[in-house]
């Protein structure tokens, strides 16, 4: 899907909204975990693995933390 500006894009962040709010995982269980809110992610297991090989390379256990937090700042 491409994301234009103007009423397109208007339109297409109204369709996004609406499909995120209707999964059936779109309510907040509340489980809070110290400052942070716990979530569940469903991932293909083969980028799981990847995922875990690269956090422990790297000796860094909130690695999707780390990625999202970096994606979201850009």
């Amino acid at each position: 899907m491409t994301i234009n500006r103007g009423a397109t894009a208007r339109k297409n962040t109204q369709a996004i909204e609406l499909i995120i709010s209707a999964a059936p995982a779109a309510t907040r269980k509340g489980v809070i975990r110290g400052r942070k809110e716990q979530i569940t992610l469903t991932i293909a297991p083969e980028l799981l693995a990847e995922v875990d090989e690269l956090a422990n390379k790297m000796g860094h256990a909130a690695l999707i933390n780390r990625a999202i937090f970096e994606r979201v700042a850009a």
